[in-house]
């Protein structure tokens, strides 16, 4: 058995194709990701994987539409999506599976 601590991964990702992680994997990519209220992702998309975000607390916004504890929303490749953390929020992410550099960010036109 072997202890690892969520304070010494990148961006809550442990699981997953990527340094740091506890479980090298290319199958699926799995975080925990904690944010604060106002936090944006840039909007992004990806071409392989498809990624599932659980709301564990909180209430985030995805696209224009709002999500709280409980939702589960998949993601399948190619849809772009644009995130913030409406309140303080932590979230579950799994990507099936992890590609490195598999996240395209979307330029702003305007």
């Amino acid at each position: 058995m072997k202890k690892y601590s969520h304070k010494n991964m990148i961006k809550g990702r442990f699981i997953g194709d990527f340094e740091p992680t506890c479980l090298q994997s290319k199958e699926c990519e799995v975080a925990v990701k904690t944010y604060i209220a106002g936090d944006l992702e840039e909007p992004h998309y990806h071409k392989v994987a498809k990624e599932i975000t659980y709301i564990l607390e909180g209430t985030v916004k995805m696209n224009d539409r709002e999500y709280t504890k409980g939702d589960i929303i998949l993601i399948m490749p190619g849809e772009v999506v644009a995130f913030s953390a409406v309140t303080d929020s932590k979230n579950v992410v799994v990507k099936i599976p992890s590609v490195k550099g598999d996240k395209y960010i979307v330029e702003n036109e305007d």
